[in-house]
């Protein structure tokens, strides 16, 4: 199994403003729903997807500032795919990479 720096990708989300509100294997999500995180298999290395339903014209600088910040830390936030969420059942959600 792979070690996966979530303390250090929640110190660079939270000082971008934002905050991690769940953390699920590979994955990391956030408090605001226009990001989610997710590992790779190099340890420096972290895909940003982007919502499909996100103003595209209100997340650019938000992203900039992720990835500015992660360079500052030494690692490399990489834009990933779109994502699209959805309600599976009552208690579970389907993420769909487009």
């Amino acid at each position: 199994m792979t070690l996966r720096p979530l303390g250090t990708v929640t110190e660079i989300v939270e000082s971008a403003g934002m905050g991690v509100s769940y953390a699920y294997e590979d994955l990391v999500f956030l408090e605001q729903n226009a990001f989610l995180l997710q590992f790779t298999d190099k340890e420096q290395e972290v895909l940003i997807h982007i919502n499909e339903e996100a103003e595209k014209n209100e997340i650019t600088a938000a992203l900039c500032l992720l990835q500015k910040k992660a360079e500052e830390r030494t690692m490399l936030f990489c834009k990933g795919n779109y994502y699209r969420l959805s309600q599976a059942d009552e208690n579970n959600i389907r993420i769909e990479f487009l």
